[in-house]
């Protein structure tokens, strides 16, 4: 049997076109002339909500802060995830409202509760120095907007010359026809980079370690320099990420993330970030809503329950990535292994000094070989696929040459090379695995 229901609406509801408190968009006008029951007492909550909003006491771990950065459980009526938004249009109650944009929320390309969790989640793991963080729909839309916000017509940047290479089609390409000057500097160069300076530098772009290459760039040096120039730096922390390296602490403006990679970590998901300080916000918050750029809710959901378990997955992927490079050093058709958490690499020492771990992601170079060669151990590999970017639970290689596009240093590794990611696959299986590929390439040559 349907109730009766009274022809008077209720003091919440949207078709009143009233001042009063419309639930979720804006605050009462005129609370007094609400019915007591409508308007909640500022402590109400349930002891559930109460226990669950408790904030720890004692300063707690970044992977502590991976768990619990940006959650609201009592904005979420006491569930543990955050509502996935699908949203476009965010309705006003009244005219007045809608003039003034008098709401929490105005547009879902502007922001949602589910865009919110996420930046609030990374802001709280780059730390206190963040300002604030924007999403973007991949690693280079992040990169690009970051660009964007610091330099136009008539500006000349720095970029180490071991950059991931679609940032170096970006200030190729469009930067140059937007009037912006791309100088390449050698990604050793350290506080030597002060000799690139023009007048009109604005930025430079570091790379930590370097794409493909893995060379280590003194950043807090490069910082120093470029500080005392007037001009910002931005960063590409997608290696090292927040966890392993504080980019904000070694003098950085803009970090930026792939977020496809690590955050992401199940291959599932395209989305990038870019985390500022309070100089550099402002400017970065209006360059991505000038551009339109927005990422789906889905993919903001992903990226976010991804980011819980980047702690326990990092850790793995540190530990077997060392354990397949070390293995790689004893082999005798390696001629070196490029990652900075070995011993023998040249960066070792600032890798050591500046970053508290390493993920799954680096290079060797063979001996020489045959390109046959090369194609048959990795054709004889069942548990590495070869396919472009990284991050995900699976192990991947790809092979590579920087010759053709580095301009301001020379790549002679002295060999072919290969870079690998190291998944959560067992090391003993993948191990297994690299010796039937060097078989293969043994048989082939």
């Amino acid at each position: 049997m349907i109730p009766n229901v009274s022809p008077e609406r209720s003091a919440i509801s949207i078709t009143e076109r009233s001042h009063r408190e419309v639930k979720g968009l804006t605050l009462a006008a005129n609370a007094a002339d609400m019915p007591s029951a409508a308007v909640p007492a500022a402590n109400e909550r349930s002891f559930a909500t109460a226990a669950m909003a408790k904030k720890p006491k004692t300063p707690i771990k970044p992977e502590t802060r991976l768990v619990t950065a940006g959650r609201d459980t009592e904005g979420q009526h006491g569930f543990v995830n955050p509502a996935v938004y699908h949203a476009s249009t965010v309705l006003y109650p009244t005219a007045e409202d809608q003039v003034a944009h008098r709401s929490r929320y105005q547009y879902g390309r502007r922001g949602t509760p589910t865009s919110e969790a996420l930046e609030g989640a990374l802001a709280e793991l780059e730390g206190d120095k963040c300002a604030g963080v924007a999403l973007m729909p991949s690693g280079l839309s992040a990169i690009s907007t970051a660009l964007l916000s610091v330099a136009g017509n008539g500006d000349h940047i720095l970029v180490t010359d071991s950059v991931y290479r679609p940032t170096r089609v970006f200030c190729d390409g469009i930067f140059k026809r937007l009037g912006v000057t791309t100088t390449y500097y050698d990604p050793l160069i350290g506080k030597d980079i002060a000799k690139l300076f023009q007048p009109n530098t604005k930025a430079v772009f570091v790379e930590a370690p370097g794409s493909q290459s893995f060379e280590m760039q003194d950043i807090p040096a490069i910082a120093e320099v470029a500080h005392s120039k007037g001009a910002c730096v931005l960063m590409d922390n997608t290696w090292g990420t927040p966890l392993y390296f504080r980019a904000f602490d070694k003098g950085v403006d803009l970090s930026i993330q792939a977020g496809t990679k690590y955050i992401g970590g199940h291959s599932d998901v395209m989305i990038g970030s870019v985390a500022a300080n309070a100089s550099r916000f402002s400017q970065l918050k209006a360059t991505l809503n000038g551009l339109g750029l927005c990422v789906g809710p889905d993919d903001m959901y992903l990226a976010l329950r991804g980011l819980r378990t980047l702690g326990v997955r990092l850790a793995r992927h540190n530990e077997s990535g060392l354990r397949v490079a070390r293995w790689f050093e004893q082999r005798p058709e390696v001629l070196r292994v490029l990652h900075p958490g070995l011993q023998s690499d040249p960066g070792h020492a600032i890798w050591k000094r500046d970053f508290t771990g390493a993920c799954g992601l680096f290079s060797i170079v063979l001996k020489p070989v045959s390109e046959k060669a090369v194609y048959a151990f990795m054709n004889a590999l069942t548990l590495f696929g070869m396919g472009f970017s990284w991050g995900g639970f699976e192990s991947l290689v790809i092979t590579f040459d920087c010759r053709e596009y580095r301009t301001a240093t020379q790549w002679a590794p002295g060999g072919p090379t290969l870079r690998f990611h190291i998944g959560l696959e067992d090391v003993g299986d993948l191990i297994a695995d690299l010796e039937r590929g060097f078989a293969a390439m043994k048989a082939a040559s």
